[in-house]
């Protein structure tokens, strides 16, 4: 089973792109979604609250993203903190999809992956296509503040995440969405046909 892996910077097109690809068919991970998911586990509940206080938790007891995230987010050093706790929760839970994709029989899978540094150092390790979705940077603000966050909670985010440069260099596949949704799309049905053929 191919795994394609849908890289790109907050604001990007990511989700646009798996979009495309998961209406022919395809099964995907959203890697954001599996780290919601490992959030509400009581084991990463317990650590986060040792680690980031209890001020990150709602009156109802789950963890509340945003204000994780602005601790989470404040510095590189505290980033990794985070990351310590959930990334190996989320590489569990990520390979128990993808095997069970697999077992379905199906040919493909889409896997839309948000922090992204290499494809060593990161779950991409094991793609077989890495597609990486462009736009320019003022754009991917504009985007991402329509989309409910904050301006300042936006560039920091993208501060901490890698180039386009990178994202280029470590891609198979490179898009440029800095047109309308539509024609993202059309570029990736259009790519997805001809690489359909060759599996």
């Amino acid at each position: 089973m191919k795994k394609l892996f849908v890289i790109g910077g907050m604001g990007a097109g990511k989700s646009t792109a798996r979009k495309a690809l998961v209406e022919q068919g395809l099964p995907y991970v959203d890697l954001d979604h599996v780290g919601h998911e490992v959030l509400a586990w009581d084991t990463v509940k317990d650590e986060i609250r040792e680690t980031f206080g209890d001020d990150v938790f709602g009156e109802d007891g789950a963890i509340d993203r945003k204000k994780l995230a602005a601790k989470a987010f404040a510095s590189p050093a505290e980033t990794r903190k985070l990351n310590r706790i959930t990334l190996p929760r989320i590489e569990e839970l990520f390979s128990d999809r993808i095997d069970e994709f697999e077992r379905q029989g199906n040919k493909a899978v889409v896997v839309e992956q948000s922090v992204f540094k290499n494809r060593q150092g990161s779950l991409a390790y094991c793609a077989d296509v890495v597609i990486a979705i462009i736009a320019p940077l003022e754009l991917r603000v504009e985007r991402a503040v329509a989309s409910g966050f904050s301006e300042v909670d936006v560039r920091r985010r993208i501060a901490r995440q890698i180039t386009d440069a990178d994202r280029i260099e470590a891609a198979d596949v490179v898009f440029s969405n800095d047109s309308t949704p539509e024609v993202l799309r059309d570029k990736m049905l259009n790519w997805w046909k001809e690489y359909e053929e060759t599996i």
